[in-house]
């Protein structure tokens, strides 16, 4: 199944995506601006900037600058956890994890975005998938799915062909995903995966996220 969400007039590819969550720890020394424009200049369908430890004011900068970078290359762009700081930075939509919801409800992020911004929501098994399915967001994170170093803990890939069962929303797969293990989510039928340090942290930041873009537009993998 393939879906089309629409933000601000602008048609925006579901599934198959590839998604760039951007952080500066995870960066290897190089700045985040440099490593966003190379993803972006390889094809990058969606970036988030996840900064837990800037102050507002850096992140009011950085966002400013990713925003306008991601508009102006039809990127969506996503800001995690904040969703007064995504309407501030008019951006594309905010991603919220399941803590998150404790302290901002899914009804008060909607009244502080709107309708026409993106929501997309962490989950981490089948059964937390299975309640967040029928919410009001627009897509669900699953995972961690292989382990990785921002989460103590993975959920492995048992669960993938039920969650893409029973979504109603596009789903992007996370976690600890890599060129050495991409073909197995595909051969689950996963389409659309979320990264980081495997983006982050390449060498041809560029090359890499041009090759996950191919091995997803083929819905399968060549050994590299």
């Amino acid at each position: 199944m393939r879906y089309e969400m629409r933000v601000h007039n602008k048609k925006i590819i579901g599934e198959p995506s590839l998604y760039l969550v951007l952080s500066e720890e995870y960066g290897a020394g190089r700045s985040v601006m440099s490593i966003a424009e190379e993803a972006v200049a390889g094809g990058i369908d969606i970036l988030q900037m996840r900064e837990k430890h800037k102050s507002r004011e850096d992140l009011l900068r950085l966002g400013s600058a990713l925003g306008e970078l991601c508009r102006k290359n039809k990127v969506t762009f996503i800001v995690n956890d904040d969703p007064l700081l995504a309407a501030e930075l008019d951006a594309d939509g905010v991603h919220m994890g399941q803590k998150d919801l404790q302290r901002c409800p899914l009804d008060e992020v909607r009244r502080i975005i709107g309708i026409d911004r993106i929501i997309g929501l962490s989950t981490h098994s089948l059964e937390q998938f299975q309640r967040a399915n029928t919410l009001d967001v627009d897509y669900l994170a699953f995972g961690p799915i292989f382990p990785t170093q921002t989460k103590d803990y993975s959920i492995g890939t048992a669960d993938i062909r039920e969650t893409l069962r029973v979504a109603l929303k596009p789903v992007v797969f996370i976690g600890g995903v890599n060129t050495a293990n991409l073909g197995i989510l595909l051969k689950e039928g996963a389409a659309s995966m979320a990264l980081i340090r495997d983006i982050m942290q390449a060498d041809d930041v560029a090359s890499r996220t041009a090759w996950y873009k191919s091995q997803l537009a083929k819905g399968g993998i060549n050994a590299k």
